[in-house]
């Protein structure tokens, strides 16, 4: 039932080659690179970049534009970024959300309390790292790359699971520990990006707005359509949203969120995820990387289906227009974001794993031995998409976040190290 090459190459593989596209073109010619990251789409006075911003970001060639008197600049990185990666980040909240309401959601009762605490450890474990080296590199070096933090918190589901059955097999208990942990962890960095990471001035008010979208669909779309149905075996109501309406009163209301962040100053690509929860779900869920879901016919994973290949096209441009970061650029920050992923997470999760199994007693599966507990950290050591994300919001664009920048993408050594450490500690593979 899990199929996670097939995962990889739907949701990874042009991500990939994005990314790489991006590192030669960066390396060969910067400038052309960094100008079509920049190119403006469209003058306005809605949406996107502040004008006088884009002017510095853009550099020379910026008077070229006529642009007449507007205030906003659409630009092809703003489309990516804050806006269709808002489609992204709904994806993983749909797991998120599935996984903590539905009865046999992985992140309900015990069997997620010690995957839980391994998440905490596997976040407090990089921040203390990168900011306990950036102090001790000196006060100016902490000053330049204190906002960074969350960039090594960090774990991408999809090259994470499979480097874990890679080292575990697919059927040890510890792959199981290792996507629970990881789904655990979007969840958590999508909270850390809301709260402390807005995209300019918090106006909170504007979140009313976000809030009215997923009401209003909620009870219109969802609940009066079923009340009224009430004692009725046709259910004409809840039968005409469901196939006239279909997905149209979630997406206005999915715009709506979106602008209401957008304008609140939270940032903009997490803008879908208040009306998420509002879409009609089923009561049970197979798993992000099940076949079966495709079998599964609420509306929620319709639209999750629907996604599917307009997202991976997504997420080429994202790693495109990302990971576009020249070598000479590698600095202090890409090797504090490196130690905050490859000595924090094994350490983090190893720590708080054990406290949570021992002296809180709540165990281990079945299966699984403490020292598993390093192996899954050097796994989740794997930052890769959501650390380049985290890292274009955390600094302005410039030699600081492209130096975080490197250290997401280097962090693809952390699977070598995930399989010499399985080696060392002897895991003992166990297929499906």
């Amino acid at each position: 039932m899990y199929r996670v090459w097939n995962f990889i190459t739907n949701y990874s593989l042009l991500l990939i080659i994005g990314a790489l596209i991006a590192l030669i073109w960066a390396n060969t010619d910067p400038h052309s690179y960094h100008q079509m990251v920049e190119m403006p789409l469209w003058f306005n006075d809605l949406i996107g970049l502040d004008y006088s911003y884009w002017t510095k970001v853009y550099g020379h060639g910026y008077e070229k534009y006529e642009v007449g008197d507007v205030t906003k600049v659409l630009t092809f990185h703003y489309l990516v970024n804050d806006i269709l990666m808002a489609f992204f980040f709904a994806i993983a909240a749909k797991e998120v959300w599935e996984a903590v309401i539905l009865k046999n959601g992985s992140l309900r009762g015990k069997k997620a309390a010690t995957p839980l605490f391994a998440t905490a450890g596997g976040m407090f474990g990089p921040i203390a790292i990168y900011l306990g080296l950036a102090a001790w590199l000196g006060s100016d070096t902490y000053s330049a790359v204190a906002n960074g933090w969350a960039i090594p918190t960090a774990t991408d589901i999809a090259f994470s699971y499979l480097v874990g059955r890679l080292v575990f097999g697919a059927g040890h208990p510890a792959v199981r520990f290792l996507l629970l942990l990881a789904i655990a962890d979007d969840a958590a960095g999508l909270i850390i990006l809301a709260v402390f990471y807005p995209s300019g001035e918090l106006a909170p008010s504007w979140l009313l707005l976000s809030l009215a979208a997923a009401v209003g669909v909620y009870v219109l779309a969802n609940w009066l359509p079923r009340k009224l149905d009430r004692h009725k075996q046709t259910r004409p109501n809840s039968t005409f949203v469901r196939k006239r309406l279909n997905f149209l009163p979630y997406l206005i209301a999915a715009i709506l969120s979106w602008y209401g962040f957008a304008q609140a100053g939270l940032h903009p690509a997490l803008g879908l995820l208040p009306i998420v929860p509002t879409i009609p779900h089923a009561d049970r869920a197979f798993g992000i990387f099940s076949e079966a879901e495709q079998y599964l016919t609420d509306l929620l994973n319709q639209i999750e289906h629907a996604l599917k290949h307009p997202v991976e096209i997504v997420l080429f441009f994202f790693g495109l227009l990302n990971a576009g970061v020249e070598f000479s650029s590698i600095g202090e920050a890409t090797w504090l974001v490196l130690a905050g992923l490859i000595i924090g997470k094994p350490i983090g999760i190893l720590l708080f794993g054990w406290i949570a199994a021992g002296p809180l007693g709540l165990g281990l599966p079945q299966g699984m031995r403490n020292v598993d507990l390093i192996v899954i950290g050097c796994v989740a050591a794997i930052g890769f998409t959501v650390s380049l994300f985290v890292a274009s919001v955390a600094f302005d664009p410039g030699a600081v976040q492209d130096a975080a920048k490197m250290g997401a993408l280097f962090s693809f050594v952390a699977a070598i190290i995930s399989i010499i450490a399985g080696k060392l500690l002897r895991v003992e593979k166990q297929p499906a």
